[in-house]
């Protein structure tokens, strides 16, 4: 294999990535519908609130807020925080320590 090809293989491989991130699905996508802030818009607020690597993320239903919103759990170092944002309004509505039964 030349070496033409090989770049062409990692180019490709570097696109097809982007793409399935670009397209991943999150729990609850199906309530995307009736947000006005995107889960990329909702990331950025709730690593802004809490610094780290986001563990997991949901769209949910849940009292506070408008009753619909985003949930990060974002790890940083040993710590991990569960974030919630306001699907509607961009609002943090929790920021707290994950405990040792995380939901």
């Amino acid at each position: 294999m030349g070496i033409s090809n090989k770049v062409a293989i990692g180019v490709l491989g570097v696109i097809l990535s982007a793409a399935s991130l670009s397209a991943f699905a999150f729990t609850g996508q199906n309530l995307a519908g009736n947000a006005k802030v995107t889960i990329e818009q909702a990331r950025t607020i709730a690593l802004k609130a809490y610094p780290g690597k986001i563990t997991d993320e949901e769209l949910e239903q849940e009292k506070g807020g408008s009753g619909l919103r985003y949930s990060f759990d974002i790890k940083n170092g040993k710590v991990t925080h569960e974030l919630g944002v306001d699907a509607k309004t961009g609002a943090v509505l929790e920021n707290s320590t994950e405990g040792a039964h995380p939901d």
